[in-house]
C-alpha cells in the first residue's frame, strides 16, 4: 500500500467523488454536500503537503509512474488545486443556496474536475496529457454551464467547449507529430531524443508550436484568449473562482513539464528552443490583458482580464528558465500559489457584496458598499491589493520572484521584467477603482443598496484565503522553500 502514497491524494478525490454521489442520493440537505466535498478536498490538500515536506517518497509502480509522475512538483500543485477547489466549493455553498440553484451534481464535477486537473499537473506522457486535460475541461465546460437557466452562462459554456475542443484538437495533433519526430509518447523518452538531436527538426518545432497553442489555451494567453471574458461572466461565480485557480494551475504545471522536461535544451533545436514564442505571449498577454480590463464596467469582466494578465506574468517567468533553471520554476510555483489565494479573495468577496439572488457584478454594485458594510469589504481591499502586488501581501512577493527570475536571466529578459512592472502599473487603475468605489462612491438614486450575503460558508472561505494572502507576503520564506523544494527535484 506505501508504494500507491504517491498518488493516495488522487485516489483519496477518486473515493470522495463517488462517495458524494451516494450521498446526494440519500439525502436532501445540500448544504452538508459542501461541508463534505470541501473537508476532502482539503484532506487531500493536506494529504499531499505532508508527503511534499516528508523525507523519502515511497516508489511508485511503474504502471502508474509511466504515466503520471510521483514527484514534488506534482504535490506541490496536487496542494494548489485542491486548496483552490476546497475554497471555491465553500463559496459555492453560501452562493448556490442564496440564488437557488443548489443541487448534488455541482460538488460531484468540482471533485472530478479537481481530480483531472490534477491528472493533467502530474502528467508524464502524452496520452496522460490528453485524457487529463479531456477530463478536467469536460468538468469545466459543465461547471460554467451549470446555470442552465442563464442565457449568457449557457453562451459562455459554448464558446468555452467549441474554441476548447479546437485547441485539444491542435494539441491532439501536436502530439501525434511529435510521437511521429522522436518515437516516444513518454515526456522522458521525447527529451532523451531531443536533447541528442536525433529527432526530425522541422516536425519537432511544429509539434512544440502546437503543443503550446493547445496548452496556452487553458492558461488564458492571447491570442488564445477569446473564451476568458465570456466563460468567466457566464458561469457562476464560484465555478468562475474555480476555473481562474483550479484550471490554471493545472495547465501552469503540464506547461513546466512539456518545455521544462521535454523541450529543456535550447541548442538541440536549433534557433533558441521555445523561449522567443513563450517571451512574445507573454508580451502580448500582459499588454493586452491590462489594457482590455481598463476598459470594463463589469467587476468580474474586469477580473477576468485581468486572469489574462496574470497569465502573461506567469510567461515571464516561463521565458526566463534557459538561463536560471529552478530558480525560475520555483518563482512560478510561488506565483500560482499566491494567485489562487488572491483570486478566492477577489471573487469570494463579490460573491459577499451579492445577496436576495442579486449578484454583485458591477462597479456601481458595490458603491458605498465599505463604509456601510466595512468588514464585507476589508477582504475585498486586501484581494485586490494583492492581485495588484502590493507589499506586505502574497501578490507582492509572486511578482516579485518572477520578476527578478527574469532580471537574472539578462538580456533580453530584463526588458520583459521592465515591461511586466509597467503592466502591473497599468493594473493598478482598475484595481484601485474597486476601492474608490467602495469607499469614495454613492449609489445613484433609487438603486438598491448593496447587502452583504449571510453566509457562514462564505465567510469561512474569505478567513482562510485573507489569512494565507496575508501569511504568504509577511513571512514568505516557508512556502518559498516549498517552492524551491519542488522546482529542484524536477529541473536539478
Amino acid at each position: 500500500m506505501s508504494s500507491l502514497m504517491g498518488v493516495s491524494p488522487l485516489l483519496l478525490l477518486v473515493v470522495a467523488g463517488l462517495s458524494i454521489m451516494l450521498i446526494d442520493a440519500f439525502t436532501k440537505e445540500r448544504a452538508e454536500l459542501a461541508v463534505v466535498t470541501a473537508a476532502s478536498l482539503f484532506m487531500a490538500a493536506a494529504l499531499a503537503g505532508t508527503l511534499l515536506v516528508s523525507e523519502d517518497l515511497a516508489a511508485a509502480p511503474e504502471v502508474v509512474t509511466r504515466y503520471l509522475a510521483v514527484d514534488r512538483l506534482g504535490l506541490f500543485f496536487d496542494v494548489v488545486i485542491c486548496v483552490g477547489a476546497g475554497l471555491s466549493v465553500l463559496l459555492a455553498g453560501g452562493y448556490l443556496r442564496e440564488h437557488g440553484f443548489e443541487r448534488g451534481e455541482f460538488y460531484v464535477l468540482v471533485v472530478f474536475t479537481a481530480f483531472g486537473a490534477m491528472v493533467l499537473a502530474r502528467a508524464a506522457d502524452l496520452l496522460s496529457i490528453f485524457v487529463g486535460l479531456e477530463t478536467m475541461s469536460l468538468g469545466a465546460y459543465a461547471l460554467v454551464a451549470y446555470r442552465r437557466t442563464s442565457a449568457r452562462a449557457v453562451e459562455g459554456a459554448v464558446k468555452y467547449f467549441l474554441l476548447g475542443s479546437f485547441a485539444a484538437a491542435v494539441l491532439l495533433f501536436g502530439s501525434a507529430l511529435l510521437y511521429g519526430a522522436t518515437g516516444h509518447t513518454d515526456l522522458a523518452g521525447i527529451s532523451a531524443v531531443v536533447a541528442a538531436g536525433e529527432s526530425d527538426a522541422i516536425l519537432t518545432i511544429l509539434a512544440m508550436v502546437m503543443l503550446v497553442v493547445g496548452l496556452t489555451f487553458k492558461v488564458g494567453a492571447v491570442p488564445f484568449h477569446m473564451w476568458v471574458p465570456d466563460a468567466y461572466e457566464g458561469a457562476a461565480t464560484p465555478v468562475t473562482t474555480f476555473m481562474s485557480v483550479g484550471v490554471k494551475a493545472a495547465a501552469v504545471a503540464v506547461l513546466i513539464r512539456v518545455l521544462v522536461g521535454a523541450f529543456g535544451d535550447p541548442a538541440s533545436m536549433g534557433l533558441a528552443g521555445w523561449t522567443p514564442l513563450i517571451a512574445l505571449l507573454a508580451v502580448l498577454t500582459m499588454v493586452y490583458g491590462n489594457l482590455a480590463a481598463l476598459a470594463q464596467s463589469s467587476v468580474k469582466r474586469m477580473l477576468a482580464y485581468s486572469s489574462v494578465a496574470h497569465a502573461g506574468y506567469i510567461l515571464v517567468g516561463f521565458a526566463a528558465v534557459h538561463q536560471v533553471g529552478s530558480m525560475a520554476v520555483s518563482a512560478l510555483l510561488y506565483y500560482i500559489a499566491a494567485y489562487t489565494v488572491s483570486n478566492v479573495l477577489a471573487f469570494g468577496s463579490l460573491i459577499l457584496m451579492g445577496s436576495k439572488g442579486k449578484e454583485a457584478v458591477s462597479y456601481d454594485d458595490l458603491a458605498g458598499a465599505g463604509r456601510r458594510h466595512p468588514l464585507a469589504a476589508f477582504p475585498f481591499v486586501i484581494g485586490v491589493l494583492s492581485l495588484l502586488g502590493m507589499p506586505p501581501t502574497a501578490g507582492f512577493f509572486g511578482k516579485y520572484y518572477v520578476f527578478s527570475a527574469a532580471v537574472q536571466a539578462g538580456g533580453p529578459m530584463v526588458w520583459l521584467a521592465v515591461l511586466g512592472v509597467l503592466a502591473s502599473a497599468v493594473g493598478a487603475y482598475y484595481y484601485l477603482k474597486v476601492i474608490v468605489y467602495l469607499y469614495m462612491r454613492e449609489p445613484e438614486e433609487g438603486k438598491p443598496i448593496a447587502v452583504p450575503m449571510q453566509s457562514g460558508y462564505v465567510v469561512v472561505a474569505l478567513v482562510l484565503a485573507m489569512y494565507y494572502v496575508a501569511k504568504m507576503g509577511i513571512t514568505p520564506s516557508r512556502y518559498l522553500d516549498w517552492a524551491v523544494s519542488a522546482a529542484s527535484s524536477f529541473v536539478g
